[in-house]
């Protein structure tokens, strides 16, 4: 159960995140894309903003992606809703039984996480789903606060080889001595003393799913481990 003073922080580091307009391409295309929008959504309203984090402010494993999908969450305004990913996505964690349902399309729909908090590298989308260094530098206080407001973090799950690579550069500019570690999906470290773990996993994109390269049963073993470091 969070506190007074712990609700008024997340609230204060999701205001943070939604005023953000530090990244001009990155306002430039969001803005846009909400404008513009996509044929299937031209009915909706679109967010247009930076996305804040999303899940159990309480929880023990924090999983970290890439930056919002353009008609996803950009459109939306929740992590991985409304496009394919994270259909895909909180279909497995229902599975595992960190959501409370299977789907998840609007930010009113009653999804809920438990023990999971869902945040990402970079909060807006960007063009080609590729966001600069310097746009995900500047994306990063917004990360480190909300890993610091985690009291009881227990594990990682990088999803992707950039959410993968951020957080170990977050780590080594703190002065944690981590050694060089390969991204491979299902690759599990232990970074040190004090630490949480780290999972890694390919991204629930489109482009893994509906090759193959990610599979249904690759991606439930994921959070079963994630259950089983937990336990």
């Amino acid at each position: 159960m969070m506190d007074s003073n712990q609700i008024k922080h997340w609230q204060a580091i999701a205001d943070s995140v939604i005023a953000c307009r530090r990244c001009p391409r990155l306002v430039a295309y969001r803005e846009q894309v909400a404008v513009v929008k996509r044929r299937a959504y031209r009915d909706s309203d679109y967010w247009g903003k930076p996305v804040p984090a999303f899940g159990d402010p309480a929880a023990r494993v924090m999983v970290i992606g890439l930056a919002p999908g353009a008609h996803g969450s950009n459109r939306t305004g929740r992590m991985f809703t409304g496009d394919s990913s994270g259909e895909f996505l909180f279909a497995a964690l229902y599975r595992a039984g960190f959501a409370n349902q299977a789907t998840g399309v609007r930010p009113e729909d009653g999804l809920k996480l438990t023990d999971l908090l869902i945040s990402a590298v970079c909060r807006c989308a960007p063009p080609d789903n590729k966001p600069s260094g310097e746009e995900m530098l500047n994306c990063r206080p917004f990360l480190l606060a909300e890993m610091a407001l985690l009291r009881d973090i227990h594990g990682l799950v990088a999803l992707g080889k950039i959410a993968f690579d951020n957080i170990l550069k977050i780590y080594r500019l703190q002065g944690h001595p981590i050694p060089p570690l390969m991204f491979a999906h299902g690759a599990f470290y232990a970074l040190g003393p004090g630490l949480p773990w780290l999972l890694a996993t390919y991204h629930p994109s489109r482009q893994n799913t509906q090759t193959g390269r990610l599979t249904v049963a690759m991606f439930d073993a994921i959070w079963q481990r994630v259950k089983q470091q937990l336990a």
